[in-house]
């Protein structure tokens, strides 16, 4: 189903969420965590889906009957990658294969960062708007983090992206293309790689 949210006037961008990976750090799958009283996918699907980001393609893989059902009853369009243990790559060219032909950008969010929050997410957009950077990413005292959205001429370069680091090859060879919008903190950056990181989070609204 598609969520339109984006009036006419202004460009479409869609989000693509990876929720595929293995989780093989954490010992199990992260995109079911409780956080907040749900599974963290679908706090994050929630996140999005309250922006203004047009539509959003989930890809699921590890697990992908389980946490399609934990998204059970939102306006998502699931997308499964049976190639998910080959690394992060092959989501990202599973949901941008998915992708519709007239939006103007893609906007890539991971599942395993909850802070990330609906306003920032349409700041990346408003960025996108008033510059036409290809390349628009959060940053806070210098490092650059997620999500990341890339116009729609990078799109087919994402589809050739190889291995288990996502979309920094196409980030490095645009880097002079590549904005940044300044966040106060890092809380966005939070993420959960390890039982250890999960253990840390602060608890949703404190």
């Amino acid at each position: 189903m598609i969520r339109m949210n984006v009036s006419a006037d202004r460009k479409a961008v869609d989000g693509i969420l990876l929720a595929a990976g293995s989780s093989t750090r954490l010992g199990q799958p992260k995109q079911l965590l409780n956080f907040g009283g749900k599974p963290l996918v679908r706090h994050v699907a929630e996140v999005a889906l309250a922006s203004r980001l047009r539509e959003l393609i989930v890809v699921v893989g590890n697990q992908a009957s389980l946490v399609s059902d934990a998204l059970a009853g939102l306006a998502v369009r699931i997308v499964e990658n049976p190639d998910f243990l080959q690394g992060q790559s092959t989501s990202l060219r599973a949901g941008v294969a998915a992708l519709p032909a007239d939006l103007a950008a893609a906007m890539v969010l991971l599942v395993d960062q909850p802070f990330v929050d609906a306003e920032l997410i349409n700041r990346l957009i408003a960025h996108y708007e008033c510059t036409g950077a290809l390349i628009v990413a959060p940053e806070h005292a210098g490092q650059r983090g997620n999500p990341v959205l890339f116009d729609a001429s990078l799109l087919a370069e994402l589809r050739l992206v190889t291995g288990d680091v996502g979309a920094r090859d196409v980030i490095r060879r645009h880097r002079d293309a590549l904005m940044t919008v300044s966040l106060d903190d890092a809380r966005a950056f939070l993420d959960v790689d390890t039982w250890e990181d999960y253990e840390r989070l602060p608890s949703p609204g404190a």
